[in-house]
């Protein structure tokens, strides 16, 4: 994680638990004068507008004191939803069994991108997924982007 997304959770999320809900993740994206700053929140009975206006609100006046951005950005709060984001180690072992697709930071062997059935975590940093019977073995550190793949049954 860079190191201003670690600062960005480091402020983003005591403000979400002091509201008692559940910090799940955070999207910095850089872009030129106008950059995107996404936090996504959670709770057992699942996540309401008003819920995300007031983390919003709460959010942004630590932001304004802190300004740990200096160029314009947008803040949008949300639900991890059904294609829900997956961030840390405890998340990628809470959704094993699941379908995954996932984007590497670095190619290994000539892609970037693999969908498959996460298949647990090895150790503490490393994420085990089966992509067409071979089993993967990928650092967390090495991945760029995740999510669950919703899977609807007829």
């Amino acid at each position: 994680m860079a190191k201003k997304e670690t600062l960005l959770v480091e402020l983003a999320k005591p403000v979400v638990e002091a509201l008692g809900l559940e910090f799940w993740g955070l999207e910095y994206k850089p872009q030129g004068n106008h950059s995107l700053l996404r936090v996504y929140i959670d709770s057992p009975d699942g996540i309401n507008v008003d819920q995300c206006a007031e983390v919003s609100r709460q959010f942004s006046g630590v932001l304004d004191v802190e300004d740990p951005i200096s160029s314009e950005y947008t803040l949008e709060v949300s639900s991890p939803g059904m294609d829900r984001p997956l961030f840390t180690i405890e998340q990628f072992a809470k959704y094993k069994g699941h379908k995954v697709s996932l984007r590497l930071n670095l190619a290994y062997e000539g892609r970037r991108k693999f969908t498959g059935i996460l298949n647990g975590i090895e150790g503490d940093d490393e994420v085990l997924l089966i992509v067409d019977q071979d089993e993967y073995c990928f650092p967390i550190e090495n991945i760029e982007q995740a999510h669950v793949v919703p899977q609807f049954n007829n």
